[in-house]
């Protein structure tokens, strides 16, 4: 009985689920971007920010996983 209510109060993984999508569809974009210019971000500040998006965006992605595991 306790193993089954177990299973019932998985927690739920949909958080982990969007970081994921939303981590990919930037992946992804910033991938067309770089075939379309080889200079894209063309400044340090568009280059900052890149960085610092991507950053928070796995670093959502990897709590989210922690949380609902």
């Amino acid at each position: 009985m306790l193993a089954l209510l177990a299973e019932v109060t998985e927690p739920d993984k949909t958080w982990f689920y969007i970081a994921g999508i939303v981590l990919v569809i930037w992946a992804f974009g910033l991938f067309l971007l770089g075939m379309r210019s080889a200079k894209w971000p063309d400044n340090l500040g568009g280059e900052r920010m890149v960085i610092t998006i991507s950053v928070l965006l796995v670093a959502a992605t990897m709590g989210a996983a922690v949380a609902t595991s």
